[in-house]
């Protein structure tokens, strides 16, 4: 899974970025909003949700965790997938989404593109409070070195839950530690946490 991608801007279409790594470039599919974020030949770094399907492997891309957080949590509803999840946070911020399903708002998800009544009624109920409270409910993490970025994506890739890698580099942060040094200091935290 590729939860975390760091690289060249290269190229920036509608919807969609280049980025470029070692010579190796992604096609990510991100929301217009943060397409107008970034500018080419800049080094950006994106939060992905690698969406696996009968005949493509297409990445999604986010300048948040949080964003991604709650990408991931709206296709958890039945009929909402990946695009309509796509569309929801270029309609509203997380926040808004998290405070329109706390307030039952549905014709503030109605805004949606793709979502009617029924959908909106499915979110309320399959949504419930997996998003968290507004203004923070879910942790976004806002100054990451990119060391601590590779090494949380080390983990990530050693099979450890984002959550888990995130919380074993945090008491590193900041600590101008280089990537192999943190790498091995996060592995030993979680290995004392097993037991």
């Amino acid at each position: 899974m590729i939860s975390f991608f760091q690289g060249q801007l290269h190229a920036i279409k509608p919807g969609q970025l280049i980025v470029v790594n070692g010579g190796f470039g992604l096609s990510i599919l991100v929301t217009p909003a943060t397409a107008n974020q970034v500018r080419l030949g800049q080094e950006i770094s994106l939060y992905t949700s690698l969406i696996v399907r009968e005949d493509s492997l297409t990445l999604y891309g986010f300048l948040s965790e949080d964003e991604k957080e709650t990408f991931n949590v709206l296709q958890t509803v039945s009929g909402i997938g990946p695009r309509t999840a796509l569309a929801a946070l270029e309609a509203l911020s997380p926040d808004e989404l998290r405070e329109a399903v706390l307030n039952s708002d549905e014709k503030t998800l109605q805004k949606i593109p793709g979502v009617g009544k029924k959908s909106a009624q499915r979110m309320l109920i399959e949504i419930g409070d997996k998003l968290g409270s507004p203004t923070g409910g879910l942790k976004i993490t806002t100054s990451v070195s990119a060391a601590e970025s590779e090494v949380i994506a080390a983990l990530i890739s050693l099979g450890y839950a984002e959550a888990q890698a995130s919380a074993a580099v945090e008491p590193f942060q900041g600590s101008g530690m280089e990537t192999s040094e943190m790498l091995r200091a996060a592995l030993i935290s979680l290995g004392a946490n097993r037991g």
